[in-house]
């Protein structure tokens, strides 16, 4: 009785987060396209496209302007990886239109980062939804990444030196508390600590390093860069089954807008670093989507999977 109770609220929650999603109103999938004013060559705007996190209207502000979201109980939460991701947003759109607001709003959030970044250079993710691991490789790659633009537009070297604590704390072993696997020769980035390797949180992570390694030049960093980038570029066929992208090296099919993500980052990956086989894998991906038979088939396949998983927070961020 109860296992078919906490069906029904997995199920519900499910349908409501998916119908906010396709009528636009969800603020956590918006289109995050191929970044507008990103450069290879020094730190501009970033590689994806997040202003719609800041020009959407379904974006919930607080009284001093900083974004928030709501959980599933209905509480109001701070979670770092929407805020930096709405950072990132607001710089592009301050380089596009030159607005003081969208500094402003950048600035906002890269304080709150400043002030909530852990002695040991974390950010508290997680615990908002329950899990025993509150850390991830994602927000500290993004909080990086916005700390770097920061540092840029002020000069400032106290975010710059916040970014470097992130990535230093990033890249320890998760046997360590970090939010690195290594394994052999190889190393994995992950989002989530207890989870299997997520594709797009990979991504993000190694921008956030590469952003780094940009603005300090230590070679160190470089390093173990190339060596994430090796191991994505081994380990991508992992993503593939044969009709869509997976969202992990699981058999979690990727919803729409991840598979969507997948090729915008990966064609990013191909520019950057210029690794044939990530535009390959992004072109395949593209050739899958105009296929309606495996839209179809990827969009049931997930639908199946998201209402039947039993390994699920308490409590989940629906907008």
């Amino acid at each position: 009785m109860r296992e078919s109770g906490s069906l029904f609220v997995r199920t519900f929650r499910t349908i409501n987060k998916w119908i906010r999603m396709l009528n636009g109103k969800s603020i956590l999938h918006v289109t995050q396209d191929i970044g507008k004013v990103y450069s290879k060559k020094e730190v501009n705007g970033y590689y994806n496209n997040l202003t719609e996190k800041v020009l959407n209207p379904a974006a919930l502000l607080d009284e001093t302007g900083l974004v928030y979201n709501v959980t599933s109980d209905g509480k109001k939460v701070y979670f770092s990886i929407a805020i930096f991701q709405y950072g990132l947003g607001a710089y592009d759109l301050f380089i596009l239109t030159g607005c003081p607001e969208y500094k402003e709003d950048f600035m906002r959030t890269v304080e709150w980062a400043w002030k909530n970044q852990e002695q040991n250079g974390a950010w508290d993710t997680f615990s908002i939804v329950g899990t025993r691991k509150p850390y991830s490789s994602m927000a500290q790659g993004e909080g990086a990444s916005l700390l770097v633009r920061a540092y840029k537009e002020t000069g400032d070297e106290k975010y710059l030196k916040a970014a470097k604590q992130a990535v230093d704390f990033m890249c320890i072993p998760i046997a360590g508390g970090g939010c690195t696997q290594y394994l052999d020769d190889k190393l994995w980035f992950k989002e989530y600590i207890e989870k299997p390797v997520v594709l797009n949180g990979w991504i993000f992570s190694i921008w956030g390093l590469y952003d780094y390694y940009k603005a300090s030049n230590v070679e160190d960093y470089n390093k173990i860069l190339t060596k994430a980038i090796q191991t994505l570029e081994q380990e991508l066929e992992t993503f593939d089954c044969n009709y869509w992208s997976k969202y992990d090296m699981e058999n979690t099919v990727a919803s729409p807008f991840y598979h969507r993500l997948h090729i915008a980052q990966l064609k990013v990956m191909h520019e950057l670093f210029g690794c044939g086989i990530f535009l390959e894998y992004a072109k395949k991906w593209e050739k899958y989507q105009k296929n309606r038979l495996n839209c179809c088939k990827a969009f049931i396949i997930k639908a199946y999977q998201k209402i039947t998983e039993t390994k699920t927070e308490r409590i989940i961020i629906i907008r």
